[in-house]
């Protein structure tokens, strides 16, 4: 299962404040995270007893995203919700594409929910959990996929 945020903003969400912000919901994490000349790109946030969810940030200014973004909003744009259209621009507008792979074997689900809210608060974004349906930044379902 795979977690995404879909971020209107093109500024670098800070990694010290997103383990400090897991770390008081105690959800301790041990973030590993490499970048380059645009900032942080990919890493781990390790969590004690050896599981690791993977993390990527995609620009749409560096990454070839717009094909997969544009997919995205027509997916929302099929679906019968009042905030359809809404999502489907903000799939457009997205400048920053962060997601989030938990391994297989490990229930990590309070803490990539808790990372996603505040990825999205500090992108301007949105999130979307496969199998789930689309978020606002504060939580709120707004599209079910189920």
């Amino acid at each position: 299962m795979w977690y995404r945020v879909f971020g209107r903003s093109e500024s670098e969400p800070p990694l010290a404040a997103l383990a400090e912000h897991l770390h008081a919901a105690g959800l301790p994490v041990e973030p590993h995270f490499k970048g380059d000349d645009l900032g942080w790109t990919s890493g781990e946030l390790r969590v004690p007893g050896g599981a690791a969810v993977k993390v990527e940030r995609y620009l749409t200014d560096a990454d070839d995203l717009r094909d997969d973004l544009n997919a995205y909003a027509a997916e929302v744009e099929t679906r019968d919700s009042p905030h359809s259209g809404a999502l489907m621009q903000h799939a457009i507008q997205t400048k920053q594409l962060v997601t989030l792979e938990p391994p297989a074997d490990a229930d990590l689900d309070s803490l990539l929910v808790a990372a996603c809210k505040f990825l999205a608060a500090a992108t301007d974004g949105v999130y979307q959990i496969d199998g789930r349906g689309w978020f606002s930044g504060a939580g709120m379902l707004l599209i079910s996929e189920q």
